[in-house]
């Protein structure tokens, strides 16, 4: 693999935020995606997620305690945690989200 400016894969992307897939660690999968101050309903994953701010700022709702990530940090969701974006969410952001398990028949 070559080496991938995330700031240009960013603002190469057609909308805010849609995510690009940029490689796979295991089973996780790390996306970058551009923030642009609306905010995003909320929802949960079962699995974790690490989100981590390259430029601008993340303004978070989880589990109705209010978070703000800033450039140059990361915040861990935990599986099963309820989060949405706030208003105001602005930048580059990087997202490494493990596969979820298959749901047993």
């Amino acid at each position: 693999m070559s080496v991938v400016n995330l700031l240009r894969a960013a603002a190469a992307l057609p909308d805010a935020w849609s995510s690009r897939p940029l490689g796979e660690v295991g089973t996780a999968c790390v996306k970058v995606l551009r923030m642009d101050e609306l905010p995003v309903e909320e929802e949960a994953h079962g699995t974790a997620e690490v989100l981590l701010v390259l430029d601008g700022r993340l303004q978070l709702s989880v589990e109705d305690t209010e978070v703000t990530v800033g450039q140059g940090e990361m915040y861990l969701v935990a599986a099963g945690v309820r989060h949405a974006v706030r208003p105001g969410s602005r930048g580059t952001l990087v997202i490494v989200e493990a596969a979820e398990e298959p749901e047993d028949d």
